[in-house]
């Protein structure tokens, strides 16, 4: 744990959201989610997806941050624009559920959409319990906007 400890406050993203991961879940040092924060946004900051998705779940949670649906929204998106496949689901849940935003299916449809297709095998799960929910034409505006999204984004 030293050599981690040594690394992360010498900079290294992987790291800080590593030594995060250990405070949030306990791992080899007491469960302390101030300090999971702290390391999550130090490497959240250097552009880490993982960590940023880390990051945004804990304010989804109230757990070491102020509970907020716009923070955990900016944090899901930043990943999201590193096309992290967590993050596409994590933003699917808020908009299929409302939280931070106005529920929207055919929003929530599209970014489990794009976490299935990058790997991600619960949010297919996900995308089609949703799409029994949808008609016909949401489903198709859903995969027309995540085919439209991919490209467009770096």
């Amino acid at each position: 744990m030293s050599e981690l400890l040594t690394r992360a406050q010498g900079g290294e993203a992987e790291a800080q959201n590593q030594l995060g991961v250990h405070y949030s879940e306990g791992q080899g040092l007491p469960q302390n989610y101030q300090e999971a924060k702290y390391w999550f946004k130090k490497a959240a900051d250097q552009g880490h997806a993982g960590a940023q998705v880390n990051l945004g779940t804990l304010y989804s949670l109230g757990q070491g941050a102020p509970f907020s649906d716009p923070m955990a929204l900016f944090w899901f998106q930043k990943a999201a624009d590193q096309r992290n496949a967590l993050a596409f689901a994590k933003l699917g849940m808020m908009y299929e559920r409302g939280r931070g935003v106005s529920q929207n299916l055919v929003e929530a449809h599209m970014w489990y959409n794009l976490s299935a297709a990058y790997g991600e095998k619960r949010a297919a799960e996900s995308r089609n319990a949703l799409a029994r929910q949808m008609t016909t034409e949401q489903v198709t505006e859903a995969e027309a906007r995540a085919k439209k999204w991919a490209p467009n984004r770096r």
